[in-house]
């Protein structure tokens, strides 16, 4: 299959032992009902294998609906997948998965991980000094000023430690717009080569799904961040992550367009680290 074949939101790419592999929620099951998350697998960035399913939820599994945003990161010799799920009576949450492939089957590893009484999702994780985090998002549709959180995990990933802690609201960015509230969405850590901490993250801005870039001031998760003026992408697609293939190459990967229902495609675009802000670029024409 090639990347404008697949109708999906919110792709994630894993590179590992010399194969990519591309997790996602069908686009088609992305606003009612879920089957599940489903991965494909690629060689060469262009050519992919048909998606196969990697969790399939189990007998007695809470959630029922808005399968969103499963990313796969490595730690301690295992795989794990940060997704977000919602039932009737329950509020959107982030669990944890985990399995022994990057292939899967994944299975729950950890409880709903984000407060109970929040509305969250787009969990990913973040390593520093040892100890394990999750940036999170506290939702706009509860807060109207979207939060982007931290919260600390237990060596293991099955619990959390302490209470989240708010890095900034999306109102705070300059340039992220209001839509009946300010959205936060996809955040994502980078690491520079000059050790720079970046989030990318996605809201609103000129009536276009669009990607901004902060900057931790001290380079560290826990710490003061600071909003480029800049977006990275305004081209009505977003929730992005980054990658680095095997000859070393860094790409951005996100959905574009946004208009749901069908139209929604992963795009894989080079990108390289800047010295101004907001200190990433896209080498393609916006």
């Amino acid at each position: 299959m090639k990347l404008d074949e697949m109708h999906i939101r919110d792709p994630y790419i894993l590179p590992f032992d010399g194969k990519y592999y591309l997790y996602f929620q069908p686009g088609k099951y992305a606003w009612h009902g879920c089957e599940g998350f489903c991965v494909s697998v690629s060689e060469d960035l262009d050519n992919w294998s048909a998606p196969q399913p990697c969790f399939t939820p189990p007998d007695g599994f809470w959630a029922t609906d808005n399968y969103w945003a499963p990313e796969v990161h490595l730690y301690r010799d295992r795989f794990y997948m940060f997704a977000s799920f919602i039932a009737k009576g329950h509020m959107r949450a982030v669990q944890i998965l985990a399995s022994d492939s990057p292939e899967g089957p994944f299975e729950v590893h950890s409880c709903p991980i984000t407060p109970n009484s929040w509305m969250s999702l787009d969990g990913t994780f973040y390593l520093e000094d040892g100890i394990p985090y999750m940036v999170f998002c506290h939702e706009w549709k509860q807060t109207y000023d979207g939060e982007i959180c931290l919260l600390e995990l237990s060596e293991d990933l099955k619990y959390p430690v302490g209470e989240p802690k708010r890095l900034f609201k999306a109102s705070e960015s300059g340039w992220a717009r209001d839509i009946g509230g300010y959205v936060t969405d996809g955040p994502f850590l980078h690491k520079t080569a000059d050790g720079k901490l970046l989030m990318t993250w996605s809201s609103d801005h000129n009536g276009k799904y669009s990607v901004g870039v902060a900057k931790s001031v001290n380079g560290k998760i826990g710490g003061k961040w600071e909003h480029c003026s800049k977006v990275l992408s305004g081209i009505d697609g977003g929730h992005g992550m980054i990658f680095r293939s095997f000859d070393g190459q860094l790409y951005f990967t996100m959905h574009a367009p946004n208009k749901p229902f069908g139209s929604e495609r992963p795009r894989i675009i080079p990108i390289k680290e800047t010295e101004e802000e907001p200190y990433l670029a896209l080498w393609e024409n916006q």
